[in-house]
């Protein structure tokens, strides 16, 4: 396993549209573990494969319950609405209020190309989103509202807000 330089915002390579993975082989396996180790170093919930440079639809997602390792992901159902504070590895330092489903399933391959789904909410759903975001070229900031940089957030008092629908 090694580190992984993250690519930052202004990079063109983070507003393309990522490629179906084919092979389910040790290349993938290594980029997997690549950016968990990467993910973790920078202390993310996580990481795209686009966003360590591979226009490969990989994520890897730890919200504090363990790995999830997501190939080809489509979000097959969501309900709900939840608005938060949300940042990106590819965007140190800057962080706004997204509106995202409060509670979202995804289907994906495993490392394997075994099919499963996985359903999570609040962060977990917003996570599952915002890396499938990343993987058609889009980042959190062109859906954030009121932008701001980390020496600003101590500043702002924000919480989670969470509606049923």
């Amino acid at each position: 396993m090694a580190y992984r330089k993250v690519v930052l915002e202004g990079d063109e390579i983070l507003r393309k549209h990522s490629r179906k993975v084919e092979a389910f082989d040790e290349k993938l396996h290594i980029l997997l573990d690549d950016m968990a180790q990467t993910m973790y170093r920078y202390e993310g919930v996580g990481l795209a494969a686009v966003q360590v440079g591979v226009l490969k639809r990989a994520i890897v997602i730890d919200t504090g319950d363990g790995l999830i390792e997501l190939i080809n992901p489509e979000i097959v159902a969501s309900s709900g609405v939840q608005e938060g504070n949300e940042g990106c590895l590819s965007c140190p330092g800057e962080y706004g209020i997204v509106k995202r489903p409060n509670f979202v399933t995804v289907k994906a391959q495993d490392r394997y190309g075994n099919w499963f789904e996985k359903s999570g909410s609040e962060l977990l759903a917003r996570a599952f989103c915002h890396e499938i975001d990343h993987l058609d070229g889009k980042i959190f900031k062109d859906l954030a509202t009121d932008l701001y940089r980390q020496e600003e957030k101590p500043k702002r008092k924000f919480s989670l807000k969470v509606k049923k629908e």
